[in-house]
């Protein structure tokens, strides 16, 4: 059974850190794009970046560029979430998801991903 485990949430004063990861079991996910979604309270799931199988290509949301870093390690099946500066506005459920396709692109549309995790609380205090 696919599973991906999503893990380092937690809460932080605005302006701090957090790393998340997501750890992915059942199969391989070395040869597909991975991301991580969001969601707030009484809000719709937003994207906020994806990654490519290999790292080549990423894409993220305005509203976390150039304070967000995603990255993989295929050894391992997980992806991780660098989160810096961190706002009260990111505050959120975070979803790390997979597309099932091999070599598949990256998206922004939470449509186009298979698996899903449970997600991790993110609170930004300010």
């Amino acid at each position: 059974q696919v599973q991906l485990v999503e893990s380092g949430g937690g809460l932080v004063q605005a302006g701090g850190s957090l790393r998340l990861s997501c750890a992915a079991s059942g199969r391989t996910f070395s040869t597909n794009a991975m991301g991580w979604f969001r969601q707030a309270p009484g809000k719709e799931r937003e994207f906020v970046t994806s990654i490519g199988w290999n790292g080549g290509n990423i894409y993220y949301a305005n509203s976390v560029k150039g304070r967000f870093t995603i990255s993989r390690d295929n050894a391992k099946n997980t992806v991780y979430l660098q989160m810096n500066s961190l706002k009260p506005e990111d505050t959120a459920v975070y979803y790390c998801a997979a597309r099932a396709a091999a070599y598949s692109g990256i998206s922004d549309r939470a449509m186009m991903y298979d698996y899903w995790g449970q997600g991790t609380q993110v609170t930004v205090a300010s």
